[in-house]
């Protein structure tokens, strides 16, 4: 049989041993190896490492060995070749990520692990790990808004220009109109929230009417001015500009960034703004909804107060609308838009150029 190869450690072998035989995140194998050796270094024979150990001998033999002759590495790393080869992922990875990336199936937008499956006649856990090693997800799909405005970046300098330097003896507002609000009354009462139970709210409603929410975002202070109208026509908009003529100091400046939507632009409100110079309007490139900070407030009361909200007829809406502009005015908090023009541009570049190089067929 042999004698046992003596093993004799340094100080700093023996201290990386003890850690990877301790180890709670080391692989196994690591850790078992690590205390064979160690055991070894003790003087313990073979046969009473592996009893010890619950190995079968020619285990221990062979890593002692394998230690003697390459120290630390020999155990640390795996030799080349070992373990069980994928042999059937191999030969048909190549193939499954093709037909996901550059094929549909009949009568559906993308493939699933089964469809695919059936299609290529292999097992749907064979798909599952090569769409996993490949980061294949093709149930998902992102929604993106890029805008064609040919002034573009004209529009764009002029609004993050006044996010980053609102000009002095003026107020800069964000404007926009929240639309189709709904007045939403359960069928059935909720179940409240408790301990290990989230609040459920039945999805069947009974829809009492609409309003609009017309909102001015006061971009330093963060203070909202908001009116509810039943239409948002150009009519609507002169309504809510002239309350903002008058719940704001009358010797400021109001500039006003606002989308493109007709009513903004409308001959009636061309000539009403023509007589009332304080007011300079600034129109955001068109789908560009990102660059409006008001949006950002409209999202906060919908997910705070109206989506979960239950509302027995508009006036009940509109009054919970109201009360929260009372709250939000009592201790605003403004939004605060940070994004530079440096990196604004070669994004929106980048994008143009990604969808530019697209072959449309």
């Amino acid at each position: 049989m042999g004698r046992a190869i003596s093993i004799v450690l340094s100080d700093e072998e023996r201290a990386t041993l003890t850690a990877w035989a301790r180890s709670r995140t080391a692989p196994a194998r690591q850790m078992t190896r690590a205390k064979i050796v160690l055991a070894a270094a003790e003087g313990r024979q073979n046969q009473a490492i592996a009893d010890a150990l619950g190995l079968a001998r020619g285990t221990v033999v062979t890593w002692r060995s394998r230690f003697a002759q390459q120290r630390l590495a020999g155990i640390e790393h795996e030799r080349p070749g070992r373990g069980r080869k994928p042999s059937k992922r191999q030969r048909w990875a190549k193939t499954i990520v093709k037909t996901t990336l550059e094929t549909t199936p009949p009568n559906a937008t993308h493939w699933s692990q089964r469809t695919l499956a059936e299609h290529l006649g292999l097992d749907k856990s064979l798909i599952e790990r090569v769409w996993r090693a490949h980061r294949l997800q093709p149930h998902r799909v992102k929604t993106f808004k890029l805008s064609r405005d040919p002034r573009f970046i004209e529009k764009l300098v002029d609004v993050v220009g006044l996010y980053l330097n609102p000009p002095d003896h003026a107020l800069v507002l964000c404007c926009d109109e929240k639309s189709q609000i709904q007045a939403l009354d359960r069928t059935q009462p909720g179940l409240p929230l408790k301990k290990g139970r989230c609040g459920t709210m039945t999805h069947d409603y009974v829809r009492h009417g609409t309003t609009t929410l017309f909102s001015a975002l006061e971009l330093l202070e963060g203070r909202v001015i908001g009116l509810c109208q039943k239409r948002h026509r150009h009519q609507e908009w002169l309504n809510f500009l002239k309350k903002i003529d008058t719940e704001t100091p009358a010797h400021l400046d109001l500039h006003l960034i606002a989308d493109n939507y007709a009513t903004h632009k409308h001959a009636k409100v061309q000539a009403w703004l023509a007589r009332h110079p304080r007011f300079h309007m600034h129109f955001i490139p068109t789908s560009s909804s990102w660059l409006n900070l008001v949006e950002r407030f409209f999202r906060e009361i919908i997910t705070k107060r109206i989506r979960r909200g239950v509302f027995v007829s508009v006036e009940a809406l509109e009054k919970a609308i109201t009360d929260y502009l009372k709250g939000h005015n009592a201790h605003p908090k403004p939004f605060v838009w940070t994004a530079q023009l440096k990196d604004i541009l070669p994004k929106i570049a980048r994008a143009h150029e990604k969808l530019d190089s697209i072959k449309y067929h």
